[in-house]
């Protein structure tokens, strides 16, 4: 008897070609740049092992939908995990209604009242801080399928996201093994989960190096451009200002290379920047950013087959995913480029 052979998955290629699964990822859908040599050894990999995307999942029925409640739809922070969501979805013979939530709680229960308005069959929601007290009972109270998605919490559900802090650790432990001792950091929107394990990890490098905590040097940013900026000019204050920086978001990076430039420091040479979330310019501009680079279109797409399994059988047991991120080495934290690092994760 002949024995199928196996599909090959996204993480065969990967392994094959000695990238990630979120390089193999934007190669494949052409979300992302990626280096023509990196490219071309992805494609050789992809034809090696015959990998073909999934056929397309035939809906049930015509005109079903699943409704996606996220902060800064036009944000490229968001924009592959959309894409995911999207593809995904698709696939399965969904619709996919799309709503901001512009980070405000009353306005996500608006939000999602209105996807629950229009019969969606299932919701994706990146909560914001506070989601429980209006969001949460209004799910419930319709009964209505729920994923959560990069940002965690402890309620009891399906959810999704990336590794947080112990790739902020890795960051932070980078710019110590350049020669960094006081490192500042702008940290995000309080009260989200990506917010919080961030500054976890920033913290665990420090006390891993034997450095002292100095709460000083972590300046409440807000997610913001206005709030990065402002956050680069409180440290920069200082009697001793930090010789690095960690953004803990890519809204905040763009107001921190805005107060760098209005003070004429120079990047990396008075001062290093490395920065969580990766954007298509960070490698354009001068010097290239050295950034985490999440698998947002991965994220999205699991979320809809968390959905899509919650859907099948609703006494499902809940499930909690963390995918790999990777840190893209360029030049802004001192070092030549590198390329890509992935940071080894402690098992949960």
């Amino acid at each position: 008897m002949t024995v199928p052979r196996r599909r090959a998955r996204l993480a065969d290629v990967a392994g094959l070609a000695g990238v990630s699964i979120t390089t193999v990822s934007h190669v494949v859908n052409g979300t992302r740049y990626v280096a023509p040599a990196t490219r071309e050894r992805v494609r050789e990999a992809l034809a090696s092992l015959d990998y073909a995307p999934p056929a397309p999942v035939a809906a049930k029925s015509s005109g079903r939908a699943i409704g996606l409640a996220i902060t800064g739809a036009s944000n490229p922070y968001f924009g592959d995990l959309i894409a995911g969501v999207e593809s995904e979805a698709s696939r399965a013979g969904f619709a996919l209604l799309l709503c901001d939530t512009h980070d405000d709680s009353a306005l996500e229960a608006n939000a999602v009242a209105t996807l629950l308005s229009h019969h969606v069959e299932a919701v994706i929601l990146a909560p914001t801080a506070g989601w429980e007290a209006a969001t949460l009972p209004a799910l419930r109270k319709h009964q209505t399928p729920f994923v959560l998605v990069d940002r965690m919490s402890d309620v009891r559900c399906d959810q999704v996201g990336t590794e947080n802090e112990s790739v902020s650790m890795a960051l932070v432990d980078h710019l110590i093994e350049t020669g960094h001792r006081r490192i500042g950091m702008l940290a995000g929107l309080a009260g989200l989960s990506t917010s919080s394990e961030r500054v976890t990890g920033y913290y665990r490098a420090l006390e891993r190096s034997g450095l002292p905590r100095d709460e000083q040097l972590v300046v409440a940013a807000g997610s913001t451009v206005d709030g990065g900026r402002a956050g680069v000019r409180s440290l920069l204050r200082r009697p001793d200002p930090p010789t690095a920086i960690f953004s803990a978001n890519n809204a905040m990076t763009i107001g921190a290379l805005l107060a760098l430039k209005e003070t004429g420091l120079r990047i990396p040479a008075d001062l290093a920047l490395v920065t969580f979330d990766d954007f298509e310019w960070a490698s354009a501009i001068s010097p290239a950013l050295t950034a985490v680079a999440q698998p947002f279109h991965a994220m999205g797409a699991r979320a809809v087959q968390l959905l899509l399994r919650r859907l099948q059988d609703p006494f499902a047991p809940r499930r909690t995913e963390r995918l790999p991120a990777e840190i893209e080495h360029r030049e802004s934290c001192g070092c030549r480029s590198a390329g890509p690092t992935y940071p080894e994760v402690a098992p949960r």
